[in-house]
């Protein structure tokens, strides 16, 4: 009694393509050939093939399965390994979803880490801060993005920011001066009330240049000519002799 190629493959549940690719591989020896030419298989291939269907089943390649000594024997060693890494597959994705249900119950950006701040206080940002938030987390220290963190969790009023935000990159001397003046005073308490918060190198594996080089890029692509002068004329404005601060600030960025 011997099946022909069409016949294995419906008794085996898989189609006539996956047969003959299982024997170009080298993963199914080719059997016997009637008189006529046409292919009889055996037992034994019928028990091959649900071998290597129930296989790549579990998770394995065909070129592990290739690998694997043709016996009746299980490949305890194997199986092991695969289950290791399902072990963490799973622990990886559990891991995922738990940070998804974070992300769908506190309106978080998907791109922050998760609980980085209070629900709605960063998705209430305008893009460009919030984009800016975004290289802060890939260039500062943990340290330091606990301190940004902390700060972001809190609701903050800033009067000044909406005319910051609409700012046109055409604004005159006279508008950039006042806003700037008005920035400074509330940037300089937010610095007093969160003295971890600055741009910093600390804990990080860059160097100080490499930070200050992709703030300073962040900033010039997120923010007008208008706004980048406002934060240049408010960074000088804290630096001056009467702010008696000495913690290394970031003044590129006004919160609300």
């Amino acid at each position: 009694m011997s099946w022909s190629t069409r016949e294995i493959a419906q008794l085996a549940g898989t189609t006539l393509r996956a047969v003959r690719h299982y024997h170009d591989v080298g993963l199914l020896a080719e059997p016997q050939r009637r008189s006529n030419g046409y292919k009889q298989y055996g037992v034994a291939h019928l028990v091959r093939i649900l071998r290597i269907r129930r296989l790549t089943e579990l998770g394995f390649s065909l070129t592990q399965i290739a690998a694997m000594p043709d016996t009746d024997d299980q490949p305890v060693e194997a199986l092991r390994t695969l289950d290791a890494e399902l072990a963490a597959t799973i622990e990886r994705l559990q891991r995922a979803r738990l940070e998804l249900g974070v992300i769908l119950r506190q309106p978080t950006p998907a791109e922050l880490p998760p609980g980085f701040a209070a629900p709605g206080v960063v998705s209430t940002m305008p893009p460009a801060d919030r984009s800016f938030i975004v290289v802060l987390t890939r260039v500062l220290g943990a340290e330091t993005m606990r301190a940004w963190a902390d700060m972001l969790r809190k609701p903050v009023t800033d009067p000044v920011a909406e005319r910051f935000d609409t700012l046109p990159e055409d604004a005159d001397e006279q508008t950039r001066a006042e806003v700037a003046r008005d920035l400074a005073p509330f940037v300089r308490a937010l610095y007093a009330e969160n003295p971890g918060v600055g741009i910093t190198n600390a804990g990080t594996r860059y160097s100080a240049r490499y930070v200050q080089q992709a703030v300073g890029k962040a900033l010039a692509d997120l923010y007008n000519p208008a706004q980048l002068d406002v934060l240049r004329r408010t960074n000088r404005l804290l630096s001056e002799p009467h702010d008696q601060s000495s913690v290394a600030r970031p003044p590129e960025r006004k919160i609300r």
